[in-house]
Parts: C-alpha cells; sequence; structure tokens
C-alpha cells in the first residue's frame, strides 16, 4: 500500500513512483525483460518505462487529504 498526500501530487512525486515501479519490475523479471527485448530488437528501457506504468496499476493507493 502506497501512502500519498493528496496535496502533493506534483511531477517529482509522479516520476518517483514511476522510479519505484521501474526498480520492482527490474527485481522481478530484470533477466527475462533484458532477454525478451534482446531478442526482438526492443529497446529494454522503453519496454520497462511501458511495463512499469502498467505496474502502477497493480499498486493499492491511500490519499491523505
Amino acid at each position: 500500500m502506497i501512502y500519498l498526500n493528496y496535496s502533493n501530487l506534483n511531477e517529482e512525486t509522479q516520476t518517483q513512483l514511476l522510479e519505484n515501479s521501474k526498480m520492482e519490475i527490474q527485481e522481478r523479471f530484470g533477466d527475462d525483460f533484458r532477454n525478451y527485448a534482446d531478442e526482438n530488437h526492443i529497446d529494454f528501457e522503453t519496454m520497462l518505462e511501458e511495463e512499469a506504468r502498467r505496474n502502477l496499476y497493480s499498486y493499492d493507493f491511500v490519499f491523505i487529504i
């Protein structure tokens, strides 16, 4: 669960959430993703960014108002 201050949803916070998601994806699927990207000639960073954005939808957010 991720706790967010509702009044602090600026770009910096959003970037940090995306970076956290990227790190989680790399920890869970890093080698598989890199191998898939190499085999299919896909940019790894682009693929990682897209998957990290999808991963954000699996988080449970709690907004503190």
